[in-house]
């Protein structure tokens, strides 16, 4: 059901944010970094790679999978429903159907996006006109690559893509859904 995104089958940058303590929480929530998908995502996200590759750009992805456990200590810490779905309901996340990600240049380095990662403000909005235009436009090129793709977005997240109606067909899974547990 799940499957890793990994070299060399994903073509892929991965910096798991929420492994490290440079997340909104201050401090890792998973023991260790993985990256997973459902089989239906991951397949969308080798259309992504291959959309952006001709472009010059790769994707870096900062959470995929994320443990129904994990979701619980994200609300726990900011139980803010514009940027965060309640655990009850279930995320997209927790689903291995969503992924937050942005992309990078040919030698790795980000694109300005406007804001960083997990940025609960209104200027990490789709659409937010604060940001400069350069930021505006890569925001668009990722939103393109990740529409063409066949992934849905999340308006109030530049970083968040998730399959369509994730909740209509996938179930919520914990941490012992993996070969290896996440965390800890």
């Amino acid at each position: 059901m799940l499957v890793e995104i990994a070299s060399p089958e994903f073509d892929v940058d991965l910096d798991i944010a929420y492994a490290t303590a440079d997340n909104f929480t201050g401090r890792p929530v998973y023991a260790r970094p993985g990256c997973y998908l459902h089989a239906d995502a991951a397949d969308f996200l080798q259309r992504a790679i291959s959309l952006a590759r001709p472009l010059g750009l790769r994707l870096k992805i900062f959470d995929a999978f994320r443990p129904s456990e994990a979701q619980w200590v994200l609300w726990e810490h900011t139980p803010d429903p514009d940027f965060l779905a309640h655990p009850e309901r279930g995320s997209p996340h927790s689903m291995g159907a969503a992924v937050d990600l942005t992309l990078v240049d040919a030698n790795g380095a980000e694109l300005d996006m406007g804001t960083g990662f997990d940025d609960f403000t209104p200027r990490a909005f789709h659409g937010d006109l604060e940001i400069s235009p350069a930021a505006q436009r890569n925001r668009i090129i990722l939103m393109g690559i990740m529409t063409s793709a066949g992934w849905d977005f999340f308006r109030n997240e530049w970083w968040h893509y998730q399959l369509f109606s994730p909740r209509d067909r996938y179930p919520v899974l914990s941490d012992n859904a993996l070969p290896i547990p996440m965390m800890g």
